[in-house]
């Protein structure tokens, strides 16, 4: 059997590259899988582009380290396991998988805490090379990842959407939807999609979705959202008020990763209302925080990773409690990464292309 697999191999920024390299090698309390599935997330398409986020600012040590094979919206099917691991996972060979994003310390004071996703080690499959990520044939789940059976009913196509899913569950549980509250959603990408369904389940008295793209209003109706619109062509201010009795949306939630998002989100908010970011920037964003206080004394609030909701997530996608279906819109091969990236950076009509090796 070969010792080699193929794999996409981040050296630098715009220097992505397929390449022949080694197959994982098994040691103590560590799985080996082959990958089933791996999405590309538009995290993965500004690394390679080159966001402060991920390489760092002046005199900030860079998060991604070289070289190292991306990707952390993965899920396999287990080739190798320890027996450590198999005794206390309740794991074998050939069962499906996914391991959360963050692989976490358990020394510092948020795993010791209990908040291991906000580790201050911060290793993460697919951003550094002691964690490689799921752009490959096979890959490693080490010692301390944390692993997820999956049913085998669950469709490749929902399936690799556990850990964005996930995230969104996460999202919506720091925004605290109550039930009466009008929630915007602004960007319909797949962690937006993602949100509708959780949100639902708070039973607001709207769900409202924003982004530029007829296509994705479309599915966000599908999914759930109750109102969707395209805040070039419609007054969403007007709306807003219009069901809020003029004082504005309850709660915002960012998922556009852009700086208009974020100014539009403080202007639709109601005075007390609650901002939940979670989006990755490319570059800083600047607002008039005397909005944030003065104006509105407003709730800012921030989201990251999918902290607990792996199984929550699981269990949404099996029993089709949450929606997810038609956001998966591009299926390529491990070979057409480039293709795969570049329908990510936006303006082909793509939600979400995954690799399948």
């Amino acid at each position: 059997m070969s010792q080699t697999m193929q794999a996409v191999v981040n050296y630098g920024i715009n220097d992505f590259r397929l390449e022949e390299v080694p197959k994982p090698q098994l040691d103590h309390g560590e799985v080996i899988v082959k990958i089933d599935a791996c999405g590309v997330c538009t995290s993965d398409v500004k690394t390679l582009h080159g966001a402060e986020r991920y390489w760092g600012r002046a005199g900030e040590k860079a998060f991604v380290k070289t070289p190292v094979i991306p990707g952390h919206e993965f899920f396999g099917t287990i080739v190798d396991i320890s027996d450590e691991r198999a005794r206390s996972g309740n794991l074998k060979i050939g069962d499906r998988v996914v391991a959360e994003q963050i692989v976490p310390c358990g020394k510092c004071r948020f795993c010791r805490s209990g908040s291991y996703w906000m580790c201050e080690v911060h290793n993460i499959f697919g951003f550094q090379p002691e964690v490689n990520g799921g752009m490959a044939d096979f890959m490693k789940f080490t010692r301390a990842s944390i692993v997820h059976k999956l049913p085998d009913s669950l469709p490749l196509e929902l399936a690799v959407l556990i850990e964005p899913l996930a995230c969104a569950f996460h999202a919506v549980d720091r925004a605290r939807i109550e039930a009466g509250d009008v929630v915007v959603i602004a960007g319909a990408g797949t962690l937006g999609l993602g949100m509708i369904g959780p949100a639902l389940t708070k039973k607001p008295a709207a769900v409202i979705t924003l982004d530029l793209d007829p296509k994705r209003l479309a599915l966000a109706q599908h999914l759930g959202a109750t109102h969707a619109y395209n805040p070039l062509e419609t007054d969403v201010t007007a709306v807003i008020k219009s069901l809020t009795e003029g004082y504005g949306c309850d709660v915002y939630i960012e998922a556009t990763g852009t700086p208009k998002g974020v100014e539009q989100g403080l202007r639709l908010l109601r005075k007390m209302g609650r901002f939940l970011e979670y989006s990755v920037f490319a570059s800083p964003v600047t607002v008039d925080w005397s909005i944030i206080g003065e104006e509105k004394e407003l709730d800012i609030l921030g989201a990251h990773l999918g902290a607990r909701m792996y199984p929550a997530a699981i269990q949404a996608l099996t029993d089709g409690s949450v929606k997810m279906d038609g956001v998966v819109t591009n299926k390529l091969s491990l070979q057409a990464y480039k293709e795969a990236f570049e329908l990510m950076e936006g303006g082909h009509g793509a939600i979400k292309a995954i690799l399948v090796p």
